[in-house]
């Protein structure tokens, strides 16, 4: 039996952890965000569509404030990076190139203090005296429009944006890209940035087809895991789980799941029983992320367990849609089909 958790209310958003698991905003319920035209070579103001509300920038972003990671990539792959000037949360080095962590190091850190899921604990107050000129990221104790009165513009990842209804896609990291490229003025930069990673998609996805083995796994199922005990998080069509599974040949068993995360229990997942297991967490020892799914009862007669095909990586690698989500795809390729 699946247990389904209900979905947040309007403007509610857990930050970092399960990639921010139910999120935010009301308004337009559409399935995807979009911008307004913008035209080439930066002019401003340029609004973007943003979890079902218009959100402008006056100016590209000089003094940004990120309250996760998700964004890094993007805004490195299109060289703005250095746009931002203050961080909150988890920033595994191992996302990140040598010069990237050299920036994030440089940044202000207003705090690295997660909870025991993964979830950012900062103060209201501490985000609006930062002074930003953009925020990247939500926290549910600090709302758009308090944003709005400041004068901030926030960008959420619209993975996480509770107005979704529609399945995801690869085509999201595409849209990742393009959005930050609007909000940069720099739409040519993203369109190259975004050519690469589709040569890169296109590579792992071919690999993944060439296995012919006859042993070669075919199902998977991508968890968050709750280390020391608790709940165990199955992620569902509405996660760049999904997609990243058939990129690289393997199809999430939890498919059929409405919700982008859900809770499960271990009868459903033995049900299930898939031959691949990706674990994701935010922060800490792998190893104790593996050890909170053999802890759950019956997990011995999992198919993944048994036959090794265990693979445990830190969240962004899968979620959400960003360049990190490519190397995550990779990585899943290297791992099962070579």
């Amino acid at each position: 039996m699946l247990i389904h958790r209900k979905a947040a209310p309007a403007r509610v958003v857990l930050a970092a952890g399960l990639g921010a698991a139910l999120l935010v905003t009301s308004g337009c319920a559409s399935s995807q965000d979009a911008a307004a035209p913008a035209p080439d070579g930066g002019a401003y103001p340029v609004t973007v569509r943003n979890c079902g509300q218009d959100v402008t920038f006056q100016q590209a972003p000089r003094n940004a404030l990120l309250l996760n990671s998700a964004p890094v990539s993007t805004l490195s792959a299109l060289g703005v990076l250095d746009s931002v000037t203050a961080r909150a949360g988890a920033y595994p080095e191992s996302y990140y190139s040598a010069a990237d962590n050299a920036q994030l190091a440089a940044m202000t850190s207003l705090t690295d203090q997660l909870d025991g899921t993964g979830h950012l604990q900062l103060s209201k107050d501490a985000v609006l005296a930062q002074g930003a000129d953009a925020v990247f990221g939500h926290l549910d104790n600090v709302d758009r429009e308090s944003l709005d009165r400041a004068g901030i513009p926030e960008i959420v990842e619209p993975i996480f944006c509770h107005s979704r209804t529609t399945p995801a896609s690869m085509d999201d990291v595409y849209d990742q890209v393009n959005l930050y490229g609007r909000i940069y003025g720099v739409p040519q930069k993203a369109e190259e940035v975004n050519a690469t990673l589709r040569e890169r998609i296109a590579a792992a996805s071919a690999e993944a087809r060439a296995d012919d083995r006859p042993d070669r796994p075919t199902t998977a199922a991508v968890l968050y895991p709750t280390v020391g005990g608790g709940a165990t998080f199955a992620y569902g069509q509405r996660s760049m789980a999904t997609p990243q599974l058939e990129a690289a040949g393997l199809d999430n068993v939890f498919a059929d799941m409405s919700e982008r995360v859900a809770e499960i229990n271990v009868e459903e997942l033995l049900r299930r029983d898939p031959d691949v297991i990706v674990l994701l967490y935010s922060q800490g020892d792998p190893q104790r992320v593996r050890q909170a799914l053999e802890a759950l009862p019956g997990a011995d007669r999992l198919t993944a367990v048994r036959e090794g095909n265990v693979m445990v990586q830190l969240l962004n690698y899968t979620e959400p849609a960003s360049p990190v989500t490519v190397t995550g795809l990779e990585d899943i390729v290297a791992r099962f089909h070579r």
